[in-house]
């Protein structure tokens, strides 16, 4: 089995933090891949990851247009 390889390349934000993970944004590059938008919960120490969404160029474009007309107060 191929060994799971990834880089961060570049740390855009820390969105949020709670106990010992961070919610971070950051641009990641998964293997020989090319770099992608990745928004996912962190340990602290980064060497364990949870869950989170990977966004390509054109994706991350799509969702940052959706954003800047949202309105971010329905969500309370």
């Amino acid at each position: 089995m191929a060994e799971f390889r990834y880089e961060i390349n570049e740390k855009v934000a820390v969105l949020s933090e709670n106990g010992d993970y961070t919610c971070e944004a950051n641009v990641i590059t998964y293997g020989t891949g090319r770099p992608k938008l990745d928004i996912r919960k962190w340990n602290r120490a980064e060497d364990k990851m949870q869950k989170g969404i990977t966004l390509n160029r054109q994706e991350a474009l799509s969702l940052y247009e959706a954003l800047k007309d949202f309105d971010f107060e329905q969500l309370g």
